[in-house]
């Protein structure tokens, strides 16, 4: 009986531990990894980023822009601009996949801060010049959080679209953030909770089949705004991304790390920022949809009125996929590259 009860407690420690631990990541050009397809440069580190350039020749364009995607997205992120109008502002985008996505190498030492550096690193290698813009989307502005933290003097201006929140940054007041927090979804709540506190699960957390465990991944109907319903339905279908490809190096190094450093203990609190440009040399910007069903406006109202000088826009009945629209992409880019200011 002993020997029985014994057996079984091996294995259920065994299961335990094979469930926590994610599978080592497929490199891409390793002998069994995926292939490399687009441009790549080399860090210092010895890692690498995959990139992708959009717009005017970089020699030629008056502005230079590294674009940054959000979780499950990678650098073939759709953007909303036509040619003629990249021509017409004169601009140059890079867009890129962060560490673990796509085709750039992971980094099992990702931090908010290395993200900031990560970017640096790529402007020079492509001699995008001594100032060049930045614009995150979602949850890829923890990197923009990050060059406004470390890399300010190489920014000439700062867009964060709809930039998740991270609910543990210490100046949110407690009640605001802890009645925000239970709207949302239960499996959401468990996820980030596990991401803050438990990191060392978040695998088997996002891997196990008895319970729900993300709405976006799990595509729950509630997540989407009628606006971005809309806007999703007249993305071409061509553009749409292949999703296998943007975590095709394993889910752990690229969507769960992702969640672990944005959602974990940041070397700093954004909402403790000075303004990093008090001569007015650059602008930052903030997006918001009213109707986002990821972000809550709520806390993103505080962040605005904690950070004065961040220019914060709140569009109406706006979702989650504002970078999308045309009409909306090309007022960002306008704004942030030429000043003008937005109606909405």
């Amino acid at each position: 009986m002993l020997m029985v009860v014994a057996t079984v407690l091996v294995g259920v420690a065994i299961y335990a531990y094979k469930s926590t631990k994610p599978p080592p990541p497929k490199i891409c050009g390793s002998p069994n990894g995926p292939p490399i397809t687009s441009p790549r440069i080399r860090l210092g580190d010895g890692r690498h980023l995959s990139y992708r350039e959009r717009g005017l020749p970089k020699e030629r364009a008056k502005h230079r822009v590294v674009l940054v995607h959000g979780w499950n997205r990678s650098k073939d992120i759709h953007l909303a601009l036509s040619e003629e109008v990249m021509d017409e502002l004169g601009v140059y985008i890079v867009t890129f996949d962060r560490a673990g996505y796509g085709e750039s190498d992971p980094n099992p030492k990702r931090s908010v801060k290395s993200e900031a550096f990560d970017i640096q690193e790529l402007a020079d290698q492509l001699k995008l010049g001594p100032k060049f813009y930045v614009i995150g989307i979602s949850i890829g502005t923890y990197s923009i959080w990050a060059c406004l933290k470390y890399i300010p003097h190489r920014l000439a201006g700062a867009t964060l679209v709809v930039p998740v929140i991270n609910y543990w940054w210490p100046s949110f007041p407690p009640k605001l953030v802890n009645d925000v927090f239970r709207k949302q979804l239960k499996r959401d709540q468990v996820k980030l909770t596990i991401a803050h506190n438990f990191p060392g699960l978040l695998y088997w957390w996002m891997t196990q089949k008895l319970f729900p465990y993300s709405s976006i991944l799990q595509r729950h109907p509630t997540i989407l705004s009628k606006r971005d319903l809309e806007t999703l339905k007249q993305m071409p279908q061509e553009q749409i991304l292949d999703e296998a490809k943007v975590k095709q190096q394993g889910e752990y190094e690229s969507l769960h790390r992702d969640l672990m450093v944005h959602f974990g203990e940041w070397e700093f609190d954004p909402m403790e920022l000075k303004n990093p440009f008090p001569n007015n040399e650059a602008s930052v910007y903030l997006w918001q949809g009213h109707e986002d069903k990821l972000v809550p406006y709520e806390l993103q109202r505080y962040v605005a009125k904690k950070l004065p000088w961040i220019d914060y826009h709140e569009v109406p009945d706006g979702g989650h996929q504002l970078i999308h629209e045309k009409g909306l992409c090309e007022t960002m880019f306008r704004e942030l590259l030429l000043g003008e200011k937005p109606s909405i």
